[in-house]
């Protein structure tokens, strides 16, 4: 049975699912269809440890996942591919974990949607709407917690839709839901990456 969430809600996926293994993380938007420029909206990973803060930091540049780079170093993460209209039925982009196979180092992965070339365009996530994310039992197809992202976001170009996490040794996700006026490039660099 699904559990739908709100911001700043979390999950514990294990307990939902006894025998978890595999998860699928779909997400889903609409573009309004005045808004201009065509829209390129990206999803990302990133496998983070935790620094003495609490705070994630990517592990390396090889630990950020997404449409170019879309399999993980430890082969646990992996991207569906680049959506560039978000108009099919369905989730625009899927991101699946083998929680089996992830680094034991990695204790959160921040999944996060940007604008492609969002400044140049001058587009935010204004023209958006309808973004969801659903976590699947990779497995079965169950959905086991979904999360409408219904904010007002007019003056965002990018967004963290939710984070996986591993705490007291059991993935967990929470719905984040944190708009942000940064590039994709701004977020690596927050997030301790490097860009060339």
């Amino acid at each position: 049975m699904s559990t739908t969430l709100q911001t700043g809600h979390r999950i514990n996926l294990e307990k939902t699912a006894p025998g978890l293994k595999r998860v699928r993380i779909g997400l889903g938007w609409k573009v309004n269809a005045a808004a201009g420029h065509a829209f390129d909206l990206d999803s990302s990973v990133f496998l983070c440890r935790k620094d003495a803060s609490d705070h994630p930091v990517m592990i390396s540049n090889a630990h950020f996942v997404y449409y170019n780079h879309n399999t993980s170093p430890d082969g646990a993460v992996v991207h569906s591919g680049d959506n560039r209209t978000g108009d099919k039925d369905g989730d625009d982009e899927v991101i699946t974990v083998d929680l089996s196979r992830v680094e034991a180092e990695v204790m959160e992965m921040p999944i996060v949607v940007t604008i492609h070339e969002a400044e140049a365009r001058k587009q935010t996530f204004g023209s958006v709407t309808d973004a969801y994310v659903k976590v699947y039992n990779d497995d079965t197809g169950e959905v086991l917690a979904e999360y409408d992202l219904d904010e007002d976001y007019s003056d965002k170009t990018a967004l963290q839709f939710g984070s996986l996490y591993r705490k007291d040794g059991e993935w967990r996700f929470q719905a984040v839901g944190a708009g942000f006026k940064l590039s994709l490039a701004t977020f690596i660099r927050k997030l301790g990456g490097t860009v060339g």
